[in-house]
């Protein structure tokens, strides 16, 4: 039994509509592998940052091709990974999206949940938290309210409006934060003194304080914080995290950085090993690679996987939520099933 994986099998999707009805920037691709009349999904979503959009997808996926027909069952995710990743440099979303479908059409196959393929317990996930981005005092209060059955909350902050936000939010709740800086401190300095300031606010950590590429002043601050400190745009890969042991508490992973669910259950072992924290996050995606990542939940310590609750379209029906707990049913590979494929 060989894969199938053809041109007309890559759906195109348009922007998602956010909930507050601002379009994202975010485009993704969904992508189907075919085998024994199993349908594996995956998707890449591709913020600016990475690099990809449609095209190099696109183009990335077509050479992908003739490797891809060669497979036959049983195969092995590891060594498919590989000759997939050896291709061309980059292309991290395009490869996750392989990866993905790959991860959902070999549970479909053996009849398991992914889950099991990493022997992650499906009662042991950890609460989700609610994103808030920079907005208006009014537009922060109402967030808050929307997300009232959540226990915990995730805000972004720029270096400039950053007081203003966590005084609004603590106006109207004492929720735990985690605060994502995305690397908006420019120095050493700044970063201390707000953390220090955030410490007494109920936050639980914060992530990527500073530019990626100064990690004299992350040494300099995780010597210094009196809060755990997550490195995400600082770490994209398995290879990246031995740089950053001594500058971060803890990693953020994300599919979309690294390949997709086998480097990213690497890159826990290797955390584990280190005795780095754990946070697993999400782009803008649907609950296709949302419910991807929250099989690897368990195995670790935060989660940032609310992705599917910010969009009104999404295309799949995947992971569930239980005042935020990441609830992950018992289907087979990554737990979902289409809505609409155009």
């Amino acid at each position: 039994m060989k894969l199938t994986f053809t041109p007309h099998t890559l759906t195109f999707i348009h922007p998602f509509k956010i909930a507050h009805g601002v379009r994202t920037s975010t485009p993704i691709m969904i992508v189907m592998l075919q085998a024994d009349g199993l349908i594996g999904y995956g998707e890449a979503s591709m913020p600016p940052y990475l690099g990809e959009n449609h095209e190099t997808v696109s183009v990335f996926l077509q050479r992908s091709v003739s490797l891809l027909e060669t497979i036959e069952f049983p195969f092995e995710i590891r060594d498919v990974m590989k000759m997939i990743d050896e291709l061309a440099p980059g292309n991290t979303a395009a490869k996750a999206s392989i990866d993905i479908a790959l991860h959902d059409l070999y549970g479909k196959y053996n009849k398991i949940p992914c889950r099991e393929m990493y022997n992650a317990q499906k009662d042991n996930t950890p609460y989700t938290t609610f994103t808030l981005g920079i907005d208006s005092a009014e537009v922060i209060r109402t967030k808050i309210k929307e997300a009232e059955t959540f226990k915990v909350l995730k805000v972004k902050l720029n270096g400039v409006e950053d007081k203003m936000m966590i005084d609004v939010i603590r106006s109207v709740t004492n929720k735990p934060i985690a605060v994502d800086i995305n690397q908006g401190w420019k120095t050493k300095e700044q970063a201390i003194e707000m953390i220090e300031w955030l410490h007494s606010k109920n936050v639980l950590f914060v992530e990527q304080a500073m530019p990626k590429e100064d990690t004299e002043s992350a040494y300099w601050l995780y010597k210094r914080s009196p809060l755990p400190l997550y490195a995400d745009e600082s770490v994209q890969r398995l290879i990246d995290i031995e740089n950053i042991k001594e500058c971060y508490h803890g990693i953020n992973i994300k599919l979309m950085k690294c390949t997709g669910m086998y480097e990213a259950s690497q890159m826990i072992k290797k955390a584990r090993e280190l005795k780095l924290k754990i946070l697993i996050g999400c782009m803008s995606e649907t609950s296709c690679a949302v419910s991807a990542a929250a099989q690897l939940t368990p195995l670790c310590d935060h989660a940032d996987l609310d992705g599917p609750l910010l969009i009104k379209n999404d295309l799949f029906k995947g992971i569930g939520f239980d005042n935020g707990k990441i609830i992950l049913n018992d289907l087979p590979g990554i737990g979902v099933n289409p809505v609409v494929i155009d």
